[in-house]
């Protein structure tokens, strides 16, 4: 057994509870982006960051750590590679929420799950990882699905599809960071510090720039991002908590995911969020998928399980850039 990660290197590339993480992680980020559409009409993006990663680090520091030993968990030597993984998540973040405010649920969703090819890319580039042949054309046929969703060349693939598209190659680069750090960081270390970064630069924006003088109402997603403070109302308390507590675990199960598996194998399990998307489209916005988001949501799903079953077929050992020998 890995004395780092608790892993044998023999069935490391196959940890079901890695993969169990991403389909967590994936639920846990839906309900966020969920959330976060529901309060943007209300609430300044600065406020609901800040208020989310609050409860969120209660709920690592309260439940989390203890659970995974206690605070000696959060030590780190690679202060740097967390500071980098930090800018990623909080840029990523900015525009997937900014984003989220502007667009349709499933739009957004849709084309911010560009990240797994992305990440698969990266994961080759970066960390020499082996990707096959049928892994990379799974996850093609997983993007071309999402292609098929937002149909370039309409609506969704003016500006404000940026802003997602921007968000995934933030998000593609956190994982591959939180990849490179895996063997030998802890979960809670790796969700600790993204949270603190959070908190910091809201709270640096709702303090500096927070008063609502730029929210002139000539643009949805400035007023979103510079809106004046406002307490939130008694009747959003439970839905603010339920949004931090899924921060919580959300971070946590989806930097266990990379630590336990390789990029290219979990990536294409958080496109189980998608399907997500288009459920809470249809049950909170009313908005009822059409032919072509039935078409590239199968595509997309499918296409996590092909390279799933590809995995489990050759049960490859992964490189672990981060790991150090045991001894």
């Amino acid at each position: 057994m890995n004395k780092i990660t608790g892993a044998n290197p023999a069935t490391a590339g196959i940890q079901p509870l890695g993969l169990l993480a991403a389909v967590g992680a994936a639920l846990c980020f839906s309900i966020i982006d969920l959330i976060v559409k529901l309060l943007s009409g209300d609430y300044p993006l600065y406020e609901i960051v800040f208020l989310r990663s609050l409860i969120a680090l209660t709920v690592l520091l309260g439940f989390i750590v203890p659970l995974e030993g206690g605070l000696h968990v959060l030590r780190t030597s690679k202060l740097r590679l967390h500071g980098m993984r930090s800018l990623a998540v909080i840029f990523a973040n900015l525009m997937l929420f900014t984003g989220l405010a502007v667009m349709p649920l499933a739009n957004a969703v849709a084309i911010y799950f560009a990240t797994p090819l992305i990440v698969t890319a990266m994961s080759v580039l970066f960390l020499r990882e082996k990707v096959g042949p049928w892994r990379w054309a799974a996850v093609a046929v997983g993007f071309f699905g999402v292609l098929i969703i937002v149909r370039p060349g309409a609506d969704a693939f003016q500006f404000t599809s940026l802003l997602p598209l921007a968000a995934a190659f933030g998000y593609a680069s956190a994982h591959i960071l939180t990849r490179r750090a895996g063997g030998s960081e802890r979960g809670a270390a790796l969700s600790l510090y993204p949270l603190l970064g959070f908190l910091f630069v809201s709270a640096l924006v709702g303090l500096t720039l927070g008063d609502g003088r730029f929210a002139t109402g000539d643009s949805t997603a400035l007023d979103f991002i510079f809106r004046a403070w406002i307490w939130p109302a008694q009747s959003d308390y439970l839905v603010i908590a339920v949004l931090g507590i899924a921060g919580g675990f959300g971070g946590y199960l989806i930097g266990q995911a990379y630590r336990l598996c390789e990029a290219g194998l979990v990536a294409p399990f958080e496109y189980v969020a998608l399907p997500l998307a288009v459920l809470w489209g249809v049950v909170f916005f009313a908005d009822w998928p059409t032919t072509n988001v039935w078409i590239g949501s199968t595509l997309v799903v499918g296409s996590g399980l092909v390279s799933v079953w590809r995995e489990l077929l050759h049960k490859q050992v992964p490189t672990r850039p981060g790991r150090r020998p045991a001894g």
